[in-house]
């Protein structure tokens, strides 16, 4: 039956990573975000297809920029982009750990760190560091909190995900078989919708950029790079008013339910 199940998750992936790759390339959207969605579709499947064709796929010619301007497309677009770049951390580290031997609390925070070095230092940092002024170390600095928050709430949904289908699909703890791959696509996909709300509300304070839009430089007049026509999208990080709880508050928060999240994962493994 899970053999089944697995036979029928790969193919549709593979069906919806194709669709993506292929048709996002004519969707006006940044390079880093595309390759985002293709991303989160090789991790979450149809999930992800259905998320793209939902959140940012142009509806018709001209209007993306209003399209994106949601909130609720803007926080997909937040999400999304962590997910996509702590994720090849994250199974980076969950492969490493395997190879290598390591269980547990140290596999956990292997996968941790290497999600969040990736997902900070290189999604976040690097590929964004325009909305910084094109300064990597600025960019560094304002993306740490924000990158902090989401990855803490990530893995809140990941890690008891991961190790309650571990502990009762023995062959998940080998990269080499496809149950490791099915569980961690799980594993995300649980991540990506806890880590949804603390998105909204980074989004909400300009923590955090969305979805943008992206338009070739012949492109209509009022047409720009980034979300100049989507006002209610701008995201202008670090800017508005003061965020409500305090960031300290949320970050607090955030730990407090990683924690949680670990604890849950050790008991579930245990029974």
């Amino acid at each position: 039956m899970l053999d089944g199940v697995m036979l029928l998750w790969f193919v549709l992936t593979a069906a919806a990573l194709l669709f993506v790759a292929v048709d996002i390339r004519t969707t006006p959207e940044s390079v880093v975000l595309k390759w985002g969605f293709v991303l989160v579709t090789a991790y979450t499947g149809v999930v992800g297809a259905f998320l793209y064709v939902l959140g940012c796929r142009e509806p018709l010619p001209g209007l993306h920029e209003r399209y994106v301007a949601a909130r609720w497309r803007q926080t997909l677009g937040s999400t999304m982009h962590c997910v996509a770049g702590d994720g090849v951390g994250i199974l980076a580290g969950a492969v490493l750990s395997s190879v290598v031997g390591l269980t547990g609390l140290v596999e956990v925070v292997v996968e941790y760190i290497l999600g969040f070095a990736f997902g900070w230092t290189i999604f976040q940092a690097l590929f964004m560091r325009d909305t910084a002024g094109g300064s990597y170390l600025r960019a560094l600095r304002s993306t740490f909190v924000p990158e902090l928050l989401s990855m803490n709430l990530l893995m809140t949904g990941m890690v008891p995900t991961v190790m309650a289908l571990k502990s009762r699909i023995p062959a998940a703890a080998d990269p080499a078989t496809p149950s490791f791959w099915f569980v961690m696509s799980m594993g995300l996909l649980v991540g990506f919708t806890l880590s949804y709300p603390m998105n909204w509300w980074l989004v909400a304070y300009h923590l955090k950029h969305g979805m943008m839009t992206v338009r070739p430089a012949a492109a209509a007049a009022g047409a720009h790079a980034g979300m100049d026509a989507a006002p209610d999208a701008a995201m202008s990080m670090g800017t508005g008013q003061p965020p409500w709880p305090p960031i300290p508050v949320m970050t607090l928060l955030s730990f407090l339910a990683l924690a949680l999240g670990v604890a849950i994962a050790f008991v579930v493994r245990a029974t």
